[in-house]
């Protein structure tokens, strides 16, 4: 992955990914696994994969780290905060990711014409 440092070129990855179905993996975390090292940590994340939806516009925004957010057909939104690291990978795949300044994954949101395995 590399870090996203010019907006457009995510923003023409999501285009070209709209207005078709499309398989969604969404992942926050904040440390699940912190909390057998610190009883007081209070740990949070959310997780879902392979939800096939359609989103009619896609947006990134900000100046670093990074919003996305995607306006699916006539339901709503899907949205994923604090973005630093994109790719086009070789199945094709949009992978976007947030790193802390410890390096460690904080989301992720990644859009495929196919299953994620």
């Amino acid at each position: 992955m590399e870090p996203i440092v010019h907006k457009t070129e995510v923003q023409s990855l999501l285009n070209s990914f709209a207005n078709r179905p499309q398989y969604l993996h969404l992942e926050t975390t904040n440390g699940a696994y912190a909390t057998h090292n610190d009883q007081n940590f209070f740990s949070a994340s959310a997780y879902i994969r392979n939800a096939q939806i359609t989103y009619e516009h896609g947006k990134i925004a900000g100046d670093g780290p990074y919003r996305v957010g995607l306006k699916l057909a006539g339901i709503g939104w899907v949205y994923a905060e604090g973005l630093t690291h994109f790719e086009k990978d070789e199945n094709g795949r949009l992978l976007m990711a947030g790193h802390g300044s410890d390096g460690k994954l904080a989301v992720s949101l990644q859009i495929s014409e196919t299953p994620f395995e």
